[in-house]
């Protein structure tokens, strides 16, 4: 964990440094002129900001440009849309965060939430300026019920803080996105990780939330029940809704024992056909496994480089299988053993050692950063298809020649037992002829995803990124029912606008859709 949370570290203070070497321009504009931001034509006024001094202290609201640039400009992200929020406030309480949006709803001024900042959909860009809302100080565990199996948290509580407090207990929430993510914004993109065939995505595990609506009322979406049957289900209206309906102050979420038994698998096979055929015989038998990863042969040549190791370059799976009891874990084992043996494996490996499984998996928890290594001097482009478990063989297929025909590199890493694969395009982003082949290669994975009846995205998001696929995967009659919840709840617009849904009133084009203005 150490190592892991190290490197995420390291490679943030790195694309900072970058950053902030090519934003020397820009930050002297803000600096000069750091209140400049407008929404819909409403200035963010000195006597606003004054305002939030009073709601949570003169030190918790910053409208340094330093400040202002890293909430304006994520790290994780490769999107840019040229404006930084206009003040960035920490609040410590929900009626704080109440107190906040009412403030900004009276002068139409735009608020966006601010989590661990780990989306890559351009979620955290603040579009139209505004008031960036950092969740940093509500990051406290508020109850615990261990016999009801549920934690309660506030949304700037990142997920491997909460498994550190849960562990001592024998328990855990299992659900692992990208490392610095936190439980907010985890909720608020729907997110899920390799754990997602066992567990499920956030959309099972979240039980409710306190939510603040754009006129700064509260509202607790159901009881903390595991099952309510009573109106609009408002929790799964809010999971996934990116901040644009409401903005999450508390969740309530399931959380399980600890897996009492666990062993690692690696096996590798020639194709990635043979690879998700046996994933999928695996789970069509029953068997009780915990994750299911896939990369392909260019990422295993990237940590063979990295690693120092000599892996087969092929299509390589592992799989992590759980047991209440040792027999149980070495009925299971020798189930899958069968199964890909059956199918034709290049190379298996399998242990019940923790430290060698914990190695076995750090390799794959640990690609993306190897990628950086392999690239010092580019930036990942990282995409996000989904399609039936059934037709993930296909859709890999299809795309893998296109992206292995690309002069950029593009690795795939696949939760393959939820038919979800990503590539790692590692580009340059002030190279526009390397922006523009990723987003051809992004276009062209999309396509072919929904052509399979998938999705453009299984748990990133739409943020600016994904608009226009959102549009052409929902078709005018979606998209209306979207735009008509978000007037609805937000009629002014002020909630992390410019995100999952274009600004202004047009509901739907046959036109290749743009970004909001400005945003790349």
């Amino acid at each position: 964990l150490l190592l892991l949370l190290l490197c995420f570290a390291g490679a943030a203070r790195f694309r900072r440094w970058r950053r902030e070497a090519a934003a020397a321009e820009a930050t002297a504009d803000a600096t000069a002129e750091p209140q400049q931001h407008r929404h819909h034509h409403a200035v963010i006024a000195p006597a606003l900001v004054t305002e939030l001094e009073a709601i949570v202290g003169a030190e918790h609201v910053s409208v340094e440009a330093e400040e202002l640039q890293a909430h304006g400009e994520p790290q994780h992200s490769y999107h840019r849309c040229g404006r930084w929020p206009g003040a960035v406030v920490a609040p410590a309480t929900t009626e704080e965060v109440s107190q906040i949006v009412r403030a900004c709803a009276a002068r139409g001024v735009a608020v966006v939430p601010y989590g661990g900042a780990t989306s890559i959909e351009g979620q955290l860009l603040t579009v139209h300026g505004g008031v960036s809302i950092d969740f940093r100080r509500m990051n406290k565990v508020l109850r615990l019920s261990e016999a009801d199996f549920d934690v309660t948290v506030q949304p700037g509580i990142g997920y491997l803080e909460l498994n550190e407090y849960l562990k001592p207990k024998g328990l855990w929430f299992p659900l692992d996105p990208g490392p610095g993510a936190s439980i907010g914004g985890m909720a608020s993109c729907r997110c899920s990780g390799s754990t997602a065939v066992r567990y499920g995505t956030m959309r099972e595990n979240v039980i409710n939330l306190t939510v603040v609506m754009a006129d700064g009322s509260i509202v607790k979406t159901q009881p903390r029940t595991k099952k309510s049957a009573a109106g609009y289900d408002l929790t799964r209206l809010m999971i996934g809704a990116e901040g644009t309906l409401g903005v999450i102050t508390e969740a309530t979420l399931k959380i399980y024992n600890i897996p009492a038994h666990k062993a690692a698998m690696r096996c590798t096979f020639t194709t990635v056909q043979d690879a998700t055929k046996a994933v999928q015989e695996v789970m069509r038998r029953g068997i009780q496994i915990g994750r299911a990863e896939l990369m392909d042969d260019v990422m295993i040549g990237i940590l063979n480089t990295a690693n120092e190791t000599d892996y087969l370059p092929h299509a390589t799976v592992l799989f992590e299988i759980t047991g209440e009891n040792p027999a149980e874990l070495e009925a299971s084992m020798e189930a899958v053993t069968g199964i890909v043996n059956a199918v034709g494996p290049t190379s298996l490996r399998s242990t019940t050692d923790a430290k060698e499984s914990e190695h076995i998996w750090r390799e794959r928890k640990e690609a993306l950063w190897h990628c950086f290594a392999a690239y010092p001097e580019k930036t990942a482009f990282i995409t996000d298809v989904i399609a039936p478990v059934s037709r993930l063989a296909d859709l890999i297929s299809v795309c893998k020649p296109e992206l292995d025909a690309s002069p950029l590199p593009a690795p795939i890493c696949a939760h393959a037992g939820d038919g979800n694969f990503h590539t790692v395009i590692m580009i340059d982003p002030g190279n526009e002829a390397e922006l523009h082949e990723a987003e051809r290669l992004s276009a062209f994975m999309v396509a072919r995803a929904h052509e399979m009846d998938g999705s453009c995205t299984g748990e990133h998001g739409i943020g600016t990124g994904k608009i226009k696929y959102l549009e052409r995967e929902q078709g005018e009659s979606g998209i209306r029912v979207m735009r008509s919840i978000k007037e609805a709840l937000d009629p002014q617009g002020i909630l992390n606008p410019g995100k999952i849904l274009r600004p202004g009133p047009t509901l739907f084009s046959d036109k290749e859709s743009s970004p909001p203005s400005g945003c790349l």
